[in-house]
């Protein structure tokens, strides 16, 4: 499908251990696999803008790989960097040349993006960004990749969901490092 023949569409992708974490007690995320058969580098050539909250933009949104890193892992993040990117904050006006950051009137300006023109759009997080888009309703697919590990405390994908939202598996795909890859999307129910 070209470039704009519908809305670009909001999906959330992450990484979510078993019992619902998307990181330990301490930030880690130690437990994330990375298989090459998982199809990521795909998914970032469908995307084009990256949506962080602020504290997940400073640990991720400039990360640079160390020279020991494979090369996999290293052309992973030059196509990550090169996607346009917006930082949600309630605190940090817009002083990074590398992103643009939006303040307030989420909704309004979430729409404004998905009507220019482009690719779809990954909602990165964190947490408390992940709720704000889900209680908007600007979520439009929840792409998960369940790894197989509990952690026991950590913090939760989902906080504070104030409705229920019903949705409808459209495809679940299995790795061979025991990931299982399930994307929803919303009922018409």
């Amino acid at each position: 499908m070209a470039i704009n023949e519908r809305p670009r569409r909001i999906i959330l992708d992450l990484a979510v251990t078993l019992d619902g974490f998307i990181e330990g007690s301490k930030g880690e995320v130690d437990w994330c696999v990375m298989d090459p058969d998982m199809g990521f580098i795909d998914f970032l050539n469908h995307i084009d803008t990256i949506l962080y909250g602020r504290n997940s933009y400073d640990l991720w949104g400039q990360y640079i790989p160390n020279n020991e890193d494979s090369d996999t892992e290293k052309e992973l993040w030059n196509i990550v960097h090169s996607k346009e990117k917006y930082v949600f904050s309630r605190t940090q006006q817009a002083t990074d040349k590398k992103a643009n950051f939006i303040n307030d009137n989420i909704l309004e300006e979430v729409n404004k993006l998905k009507i220019k023109p482009g690719r779809d759009i990954w909602l990165y997080g964190g947490s408390s960004l992940i709720t704000t888009f889900i209680n908007l309703g600007l979520v439009d697919e929840f792409r998960l990749s369940v790894h197989p590990v509990i952690l026991g405390e950590g913090k939760p994908l989902f906080i504070d969901i104030k409705e229920r939202l019903n949705l409808s598996l459209v495809d679940t795909k299995r790795f061979s490092s025991g990931v299982v890859q399930l994307c929803y999307h919303f009922s018409e129910e």
